[in-house]
Formats: C-alpha cells, sequence, structure tokens
C-alpha cells in the first residue's frame, strides 16, 4: 500500500526523466517530516535533471552556466538557480533555513515541474507538430535554413 504525501506539493511533472523520479517522489514522501532532507534530494534532482537535459550533470552552477551560455531563458536560470541556492543551503546550512519555512520545500517541487515544462514538453509537443507538416513544406524550410546558413 502507498500512502500519499502530506505536503500540499505536485506530483511529478509526466515527461520528468526515470533518473530522476525517484529521488523527486522520495523527496515527496519525506517534505512534511523533513522539508530540509527533501530540498537535498530534490537538489539531487536538478542535478540528474541537468545530465538529461544534455550537461554534465556533475557541477550544477557550472551546468546551469553552459545552458545560459547556449541561451537558456531567463526564467529557467532563476529556476535552476534558485534550487540549486536552496538544496546547498539544505546540504550545507546557511542564510536559509529550510526547517523553520517549509514552504520553500514545497516551492522546489513547483520549480522542477516548471523546468521540466520549458526544457522537455514544450519542445516535444512543438516538434511533434512540426513533424506532421508536409513533406514539400518540411523541405522548403529546410532550404530557406541553409541558404541563411551559407
Amino acid at each position: 500500500m502507498v500512502v500519499p504525501s502530506e505536503a500540499p506539493v505536485p506530483p511529478p511533472h509526466i515527461d520528468l526523466p526515470e533518473p530522476c523520479l525517484e529521488d523527486y517522489n522520495e523527496a515527496r514522501d519525506i517534505v512534511a517530516r523533513s522539508p530540509r532532507a527533501a530540498a537535498a534530494l530534490l537538489r539531487l534532482t536538478i542535478q540528474k535533471l541537468l545530465g538529461e537535459l544534455g550537461e554534465k550533470g556533475k557541477n550544477i552552477n557550472d551546468d546551469i552556466g553552459v545552458l545560459v551560455s547556449k541561451g537558456l531563458p531567463i526564467e529557467v536560470q532563476q529556476a535552476l538557480d534558485y534550487c540549486r541556492v536552496i538544496g546547498n543551503n539544505a546540504v550545507h546550512p546557511g542564510e536559509i533555513e529550510i526547517n523553520d519555512n517549509p514552504e520553500i520545500a514545497h516551492s522546489l517541487f513547483e520549480m522542477i515541474n516548471f523546468i521540466v515544462e520549458v526544457r522537455i514538453s514544450q519542445p516535444k509537443k512543438v516538434a511533434n507538430l512540426y513533424k506532421v507538416l508536409p513533406e514539400g513544406a518540411l523541405r522548403a524550410v529546410e532550404k530557406r535554413d541553409n541558404t541563411k546558413n551559407t
């Protein structure tokens, strides 16, 4: 029998990559008892998510920097840095006391789902729609774009 989370936090985004699910769900299970532990697990989720987004997944700050250099939207950069800083404070206590303010830990779940929506779900939706265009239209777009690059 599965006991649902006592905290009002969202379930994982449908497109959250498989390697991230276990940590995300474990964080959901414990956030009511230990917001600090949940934040630490969500920091790990972010690290794994960055690997799924094509980065090294070793150093969150470095990975965010690389994504920014590739044109990462500011909202996603801020969401990633929010998760990074809160997660770091959970592991290495700093200026933010997560156990005194569980809403901070709760917000991490929303931020992760936002990042997945923007970086995984939206591109997937567009790609699925785009590929139903007629072959002639796709060739014309390819020709246009190849002409621009030469």
